[in-house]
């Protein structure tokens, strides 16, 4: 903290904070905090990095996806993750064949994505991207909190922080990205949040030892099922512990009325399948979390001097594991619009428009399938795949996080589009039911979570 002590005759000695100045200030210290403030200070900025957390700390979303990978190199990371990582070849789903369920694996999308990504304890991986950011030449503090950001000018903003032990400063910065992740700090303070009125979701939650892995090449794969109310997950993590949750609509998750342990037990009961590998897993710390809140964006990016990124932007329901890579990815595309917008003002609006929907198109082609996944058509076309025009092979590709500049990944995404509507129209009943159900659960408020992306 930067002080000056003066004293003037007659008069007692007066303390006069003084602002730290700094080209951009990072507010967060998550997957997309931790990249901006990394490839910014490669650049040669000053960069203030602010964690109101001390890492390590919870943090769910452990599944990455492949198109992760070449991001982990230009970040110059590839080599911790791989260490930290489970390695993960493909998305599994339940199927009606002798095996019970169908393998996406990544090593046969469309272009030339990686083929297999990661899975990781999110608090190892988290503290490793900010240990990187300091590296880099970021001052990636922890346990400093923003308290207010008060906008003088297009370039100066004053940034008030708040420290765990009690003190308080403020920051003078030129730019300032919020990566403040689902607190979405900026997007709240300025009135931008919006709840997405498509889909809303809430999930239930452990971790578990001794849950039984995919056999062979698909031991580190995630696992979908579905069941009456939403889908679960199986993700394979270090140490032989495996992640075990459900997505839920919010009506159903409302019924638990404080029996977490039995609830999300109940809840895994309710496809065979999945709980034929859980039965005899031992459910670590008899330790359960719900966290509710799911999807919502801001009604825009960025404007003068500030940019929204990753989570503080939008988050979508994460049944395709998008989150971290659309926090990284667009996190490397801002810091490119931060730095040339500090050189050459006059092209900031531009690039931030630029970076909006570029952003939102990647989003879309991920909603599009989130939005229907419970539907009893989707249902029937990930359980029974085809692959005519590469309609799977482009489904894989969208599984990989290849959503933003392929026209071949993109074309095979809209054809997999017209099949499910023709699909649709001849099942139209249960559409119908179906989309009116998720309305309905979407214009619910879910305020049930506990986890410390929530507010209680």
């Amino acid at each position: 903290m930067a002080l000056d002590r003066f004293t003037r005759m007659g008069m007692t000695e007066i303390t006069v904070q003084v602002a730290q100045d700094c080209d951009v200030v990072v507010i967060g210290g998550g997957p997309a905090g931790s990249t901006a403030a990394a490839l910014l200070a490669r650049m040669g900025h000053k960069v203030i990095a602010l964690e109101k957390d001390r890492h390590p700390r919870f943090h769910i979303g452990e599944s990455l996806l492949p198109m992760n990978l070449p991001l982990f190199e230009r970040l110059g990371v590839m080599e911790k993750v791989r260490g930290i990582g489970v390695f993960k070849p493909g998305a599994d789903f339940e199927a009606d064949n002798e095996r019970g369920y169908n393998t996406y694996a990544f090593a046969r999308a469309l272009r030339n994505s990686p083929p297999h990504a990661y899975q990781v304890w999110r608090q190892d991986f988290d503290k490793m991207l900010y240990d990187h950011a300091r590296e880099c030449g970021a001052d990636a503090r922890e346990g400093h909190e923003v308290r207010q950001v008060v906008q003088q000018s297009s370039r100066e903003s004053l940034i008030d922080v708040g420290t765990d032990t009690d003190e308080t400063y403020q920051i003078r910065a030129r730019y300032v990205m919020d990566a403040s992740g689902r607190d979405a700090f900026l997007s709240s303070k300025k009135k931008l949040k919006r709840k997405n009125d498509e889909h809303q979701s809430a999930a239930i939650f452990g971790h578990f030892l001794g849950a039984e892995r995919r056999p062979g090449d698909d031991a580190g794969n995630i696992s979908i099922y579905r069941f009456e109310h939403g889908w679960m997950w199986m993700i394979p993590l270090p140490g032989g512990v495996m992640s075990i949750g459900a997505v839920c609509r919010p009506a159903y998750l409302k019924q638990r009325k404080g029996r977490k342990v039995e609830f999300l037990l109940e809840t895994l009961r309710m496809n065979a399948e999945l709980w034929q590998r859980v039965e005899r897993a031992q459910l670590i710390d008899n330790e359960v979390r719900v966290t509710g809140n799911y999807s919502y964006d801001s009604t825009c990016m960025g404007g003068p001097g500030w940019v929204l990124i990753g989570d503080a932007f939008a988050f979508l329901d994460p049944v395709f594991s998008s989150g971290v890579y659309l926090a990284m990815s667009g996190a490397e595309q801002a810091v490119a619009v931060v730095d040339e917008s500090l050189r050459h003002p006059q092209r900031e609006a531009r690039l931030l428009r630029r970076l909006e929907r570029r952003q939102r198109r990647g989003m879309r082609h991920f909603a599009f399938f989130i939005y229907r996944f419970n539907s009893p058509v989707m249902g029937e076309m990930f359980r029974e795949p085809h692959n005519i025009w590469q309609i799977e092979q482009g489904v894989i590709s969208m599984l990989a996080g290849d959503v933003f500049d392929s026209l071949k990944v993109w074309s095979r995404i809209k054809a997999f589009q017209l099949v499910y509507t023709i699909s649709a129209l001849f099942n139209w009943r249960n559409w119908r039911s179906e989309r009116r159900y998720r309305l309905e659960q979407a214009r619910l408020q879910f305020t049930g979570g506990d986890t410390p992306l929530d507010k209680v």
